[in-house]
């Protein structure tokens, strides 16, 4: 995922034997259980696909690792619990009467990692870098930022912009003007030597695994966590069986039988977040250079009508997944924002055969002998792309494929490492593809809305989008979604109008198939190390790719029993 929607990457098995040996050495010097400075090491695997590139640039969609850890943004909001927000970079900030001026005070004393001092200079330097290269601009930022003074930035807006505020205090990861002014291109450069701010450093780094290390420099005190190891394995059952040999202490993904974590895996605790929607994503529009039957509105909402959810729920995600709206109001959280306008407040769980041919037949398709409907000669025949290793997606689509056939819609999957799926979804190079939509800082779902539907986040087809891979536009949306930008948080009936407008307009279209809300699920080592999030204290998404949460989390832990 973009961050993504960042979910579980995998690697080829040979590879992945070699990064077991590999994280065996690291752990019996530095990992593993036990007493001294080996406890003070955590083992992380993110599901990486194949070998690790070396790419800390926190505006790159194909970075390992640094958005929290390495560069901090200006304070951290926390998905999941509407509080306020916890400074970081920033202490405090205020808008003006009429939401067109942001303030914003900045903490003093701080250091680049290279001694440097950091400046409002740095901050404004990297909000005009974003403004300049759109493909790094994945908030839609429109501000003009200037420095008042060292440690005050002003920034000012053409119209009210209070949906922007969390976007740039919490999601812009802030650079060294003085390293990154010598970027030619800096949307594109592979940062391998980081210099940042935040709790990490990077250590040593190879293709199978790489160390960062803390930050003795850090203006909140080095983290007791004093290295977090990154390890590339197979696949989720990899990673299965090096949480049973205790040879990871954190990831997030499917092991058997998830609902007894405790019991199966000694030490270790699991916690399940409802937060990611899934979805099946479409290149969906034509006139940007989509091809296939994708693009074709009633194809896509055939596929929609045609999958038995809570089939794909039980032998995909042993039932952690719930129900999604079509409309993308996350219903756990939002309920009460689900527009009342739609025609399906929720995704049918039982297939709809019957709909979805109807809607087929409709748009002209008819059904040849073998059962699958074509077109103008052209099959009804649809490839989805997919990590190789992701073995709950695997199998969500290898059932949506059985599925299908009954509808007439041939489904093919298409494996790959995560560096080509994730260069395929940015460029727009394929036809369906299976990921999550995700949230923005805070539970208003107007950030999921302005990330993946908003026309300011998308590009042609070879241009890189960044995050609405499924290159929909759509006027009535931008106006709304330029409409609750103007509007305060506050004001919930002027808001649930434009969400209604949104809400419907993407349920016609359906760029984003919906196929479930995702239950999020990591697994951690309690005996090892204290602090987790927990059910019942989520100050931060317990997800070990959900960036920076997962950086609060590193500075929240410490060695059990220290």
């Amino acid at each position: 995922m973009f961050q993504q929607a960042r979910r579980r990457r995998a690697r080829v098995a040979a590879a992945g034997m070699a990064a077991i040996a590999l994280l065996a050495t690291a752990c019996s010097g530095s990992g593993g259980s036990g007493g001294g400075a080996k406890d003070e090491t955590l083992v992380v695997f993110t599901g990486q696909a194949g070998d690790y590139q070396a790419n800390f640039n926190p505006f790159s969609p194909t970075m390992n690792e640094g958005a929290g850890t390495i560069f901090e943004s200006l304070f951290y909001f926390n998905q999941v619990r509407d509080e306020p927000a916890e400074p970081l970079l920033g202490t405090e900030y205020s808008w003006n009467e009429d939401g067109t001026e942001l303030s914003v005070t900045l903490r003093e004393g701080v250091k680049w990692s290279d001694g440097e001092a950091f400046t409002a200079d740095d901050v404004v330097f990297t909000l005009d870098m974003i403004s300049k290269y759109k493909e790094m601009n994945g908030t839609g930022y429109k501000g003009r930022a200037e420095a008042v003074d060292d440690t005050h930035v002003k920034i000012t807006f053409d119209e009210p912009s209070y949906m922007d505020g969390p976007q740039i205090l919490g999601k812009i990861f802030i650079v060294p003007e003085h390293v990154w002014k010598a970027f030619e291109e800096p949307s594109k450069n592979t940062v391998t030597k980081p210099v940042g701010t935040g709790p990490y450093l990077l250590g040593d780094f190879k293709g199978q695994a790489f160390t960062l290390k803390a930050n003795p420099g850090y203006w909140d005190g080095e983290p007791a966590v004093k290295q977090v190891r990154y390890i590339a394995l197979s696949g989720n059952q990899a990673g299965a069986d090096a949480l049973k040999a205790a040879k990871i202490d954190w990831q997030t993904g499917p092991v058997p039988d998830m609902k007894n974590v405790e019991k199966n895996y000694p030490g270790y605790k699991a916690v399940t977040v409802p937060i990611n929607q899934t979805a099946l994503m479409t290149c969906s529009d034509a006139e940007m250079g989509c091809e296939g039957p994708q693009t074709d509105p009633a194809v896509r909402k055939a596929i929609y009508y045609a999958m038995d959810r809570s089939q794909i729920n039980s032998l995909a995600f042993q039932g952690t997944s719930s129900q999604i709206s079509p409309g993308f109001a996350l219903v756990e959280s939002n309920e009460e924002l689900v527009s009342e306008k739609l025609k399906e407040n929720l995704a049918p769980m039982k297939p709809n055969v019957s709909k979805a041919t109807r809607l087929l037949e409709q748009a002209g398709y008819t059904k040849g002998p073998d059962g699958i409907y074509a077109k103008d000669g052209r099959e009804l025949s649809l490839t989805v792309r997919v990590v190789s290793g992701w073995t709950d997606y695997i199998t969500a689509v290898d059932t949506m494929a059985e599925q299908l056939k009954k509808a007439g819609i041939k489904l093919t999957s298409q494996q790959s490492s995560w560096n080509e799926w994730s260069e395929a979804r940015g460029q727009g190079k394929y036809q369906l593809l299976i990921d999550s939509l995700y949230p923005g800082p805070t539970p208003d779902p107007y950030y999921t809305y302005s990330y993946f539907f908003s026309s300011e986040t998308t590009a042609k087809v070879g241009e890189t989008a960044n995050p609405n891979f499924a290159r929909y536009s759509d006027p009535r949306v931008d106006r709304a979604l330029k409409e609750l930008k103007r509007i305060s948080p506050e004001a919930a009936e002027q808001r649930q109008r434009q969400y209604d407008v949104i809400q419907t307009r993407i349920e016609e279209d359906m760029p984003y198939i919906p196929i479930l809300t995702a239950g999020t699920t990591s697994e951690y080592h309690a005996s090892k190390f204290e602090g987790w999030p927990t059910e019942y204290n989520l100050y931060a998404v317990p997800a070990v790719w959900s960036r920076p949460d997962q950086a609060q989390i590193y500075k929240a832990l410490k060695p059990a029993g220290k």
